[in-house]
């Protein structure tokens, strides 16, 4: 609702358009992805694509098994989710059924590319009907397509979506993103080793953190692997060794 400022009462509705061309409601569920203070990052390296985010606990009886934002959507397709988990939840089993019935219908796995356009067109639907609203959510795909090779989309509450070479959402999503320019614009021929730790050191660097195994979670495609698997606490471990050591 508006509390007066800037919106002027165009903030009330979804499908009103301001006179300046904004729909306030989708540009809040961006907001919604800043506000859940979590970042996350996706890359592809040369033969693998990583996605990479903070594992937050929010308190210490919860099972920490339960709590987590990387999605398998299907065997071969994985996603992190970054902003309203409820949200991401339901995104995630639409997406899952949208895959499922495309397997149905077509007898083979949906491609990476499709299932990001369709959950895109499905977000757009809920930019311009009054009962429903945006999802707060930023979803980022990583797959291995046996013609493209390793893959990258990320779809937004608007209903964009595009391929990537490195990406990030959420709290510190620019810095993040600044900081993945910087380190892929010449182009590197990056090792599955080399694209977890810079995924890894993107995030410790944008957050000033020094990760222990357990802040993290990490989700993994790679040419000789092409199911998509979330690394162990043991595999993350391993990296940051590395990582600390290389500095």
């Amino acid at each position: 609702m508006s509390r007066g400022g800037g919106a002027g009462g165009y903030d009330r509705h979804i499908t009103i358009f301001s006179p300046d061309g904004h729909l306030y409601q989708v540009e809040y569920a961006f907001k919604a992805i800043t506000s859940a203070g979590i970042t996350s990052v996706a890359l592809k390296g040369k033969d693998c694509a990583v996605v990479c985010t903070q594992k937050k606990v929010p308190d210490k009886l919860l099972d920490p098994a339960s709590v987590t934002h990387i999605f398998q959507l299907t065997p071969s397709i994985g996603c992190v989710m970054t902003g309203l988990i409820a949200d991401a939840r339901a995104q995630v089993a639409r997406a899952r059924m949208e895959a499922a019935e495309w397997k149905y219908k077509f007898g083979y796995e949906i491609p990476v590319h499709m299932l990001a356009k369709r959950i895109a067109n499905l977000a757009q639907v809920y930019t311009q009907h009054a009962a429903m609203r945006p999802y707060g959510v930023s979803m980022m795909l990583i797959a291995y397509d046996d013609e493209a090779g390793p893959q990258v989309f990320k779809c937004d509450p608007a209903g964009y979506f595009a391929g990537y070479k490195g990406t990030s959402a959420g709290t510190k999503g620019q810095e993040a993103t600044n900081h993945l320019e910087k380190k892929l614009k010449k182009d590197p021929v990056m090792s599955t080793e080399e694209t977890v730790e810079l995924a890894i050191t993107t995030l410790s660097t944008v957050l000033s953190i020094d990760f222990k195994p357990t802040d993290i979670e990490i989700g993994i495609v790679t040419k000789d692997d092409p199911t998509f698997r979330a690394l162990s606490v043991g595999d993350i471990e391993t990296h940051i060794t590395r990582i600390v050591e290389r500095d």
